[in-house]
């Protein structure tokens, strides 16, 4: 197949590109090169803004294009308009951030999307246009749209550090404050799985909305494939939530993978049927930290940490838990 790729070579982009090499396809990069813009040389590039530069892609046409760079309706839509006529099938990648209620368990596709309004915060304003996104390319290919919808995608270059930071943080060693109830139920799924499981879909030209936010683990499971790969003693100390919410400990950002039990707790129990049904695979947590971790300790030297706690703070909040302070 041709396979147009809007988006480019940091994380999602580069994945689905390898993926689709692996298949055999021909791909076509549509991105702004500010991201590792030497990958992939034997691929072609088309380097262009997608808000002002959609004419560089006339005159051509592919069999499928997958949207991973989509934030804004009117973008999505003048994206839609342009290709309608020279590509059979559209797969917009979007978010389960676009569900109007994220703290119900089990959330599947037919769950009300959010509506925007100027009242949001920047988050919600964000899962709101990303539901008018959807809506922009089904209305341009009707009958010919895949939505995926991703909760936490993790893995390899992936620079966000919200899952990064445990592999990396137990490979330092020490002392590490770990978030209570160790059942705690998470979910994501690793970029490479997500990718060639979308690939897949593209060349069978599935269409409709699917969730894509992996397989279930606990905290815990996290932790032990965590220690497994570190090199240094561990010493997890489990604190509870009341602890860190009291110390002004940031959710998600500040502490990866903690959110409290009373807020988007959903966000970690998607219903992946769908998906599963649909052929999604995912490979073991080990290998997913393990290779998290390499790729992280390839390129720690250059990478500026975008989330997780500073150690100084995580020291002072242990020498507080442990003079019982709290």
């Amino acid at each position: 197949m041709k396979i147009l790729i809007l988006g480019g070579t940091k994380f999602l982009g580069r994945a689905l590109t390898e993926a689709a090499i692996a298949h055999g396809h021909e791909v076509t990069l549509f991105h702004r090169g500010l991201h590792d813009a030497n990958a992939f040389p034997n691929v072609q590039h088309i380097i262009g803004d997608r808000n002002i530069d959609l004419d560089l892609l006339q005159g051509r046409d592919w069999d499928a294009v997958i949207d991973t760079s989509g934030y804004e309706p009117e973008s999505v839509l003048a994206a839609a308009k342009q290709l309608k006529n020279q590509v059979k099938h559209y797969t917009f990648i979007s978010t389960i951030s676009v569900y109007d209620d994220l703290k119900k368990l089990n959330v599947n596709e037919s769950a009300p999307v959010a509506k925007l309004t100027d009242q949001m915060d920047p988050g919600q304003k964000y899962g709101a246009k990303k539901a008018l996104c959807e809506l922009a390319v089904q209305q341009e290919f009707p009958n010919h749209t895949l939505v995926i919808r991703p909760g936490l995608i993790v893995g390899p270059h992936d620079v966000s550090d919200r899952f990064t930071y445990w592999p990396a943080r137990f490979h330092r060693g020490g002392e590490v404050l770990v978030p209570l109830p160790k059942e705690r139920k998470l979910q994501f799924i690793d970029v490479r799985d997500l990718s060639a499981w979308i690939i897949r879909l593209v060349e069978q030209e599935i269409v409709g909305t699917l969730h894509a936010s992996g397989s279930d683990y606990t905290m815990e499971e996290v932790v032990q494939a965590c220690t497994q790969t570190a090199e240094r003693e561990v010493i997890c100390t489990w604190v509870p939530e009341e602890f860190l919410v009291a110390h002004g400990v940031g959710e998600w950002m500040e502490l990866p993978l903690w959110i409290q039990s009373d807020s988007l707790v959903g966000m970690f129990s998607l219903d992946n049927t769908k998906a599963f049904a649909n052929g999604l695979t995912t490979r073991p947590l080990i290998e997913i930290v393990r290779d998290t971790l390499a790729w992280d300790q390839n390129c720690s030297m250059t990478v500026t940490r975008a989330a997780g706690m500073d150690p100084a703070r995580e020291v002072e909040l242990l020498r507080i838990w442990s003079e019982n302070i709290f």
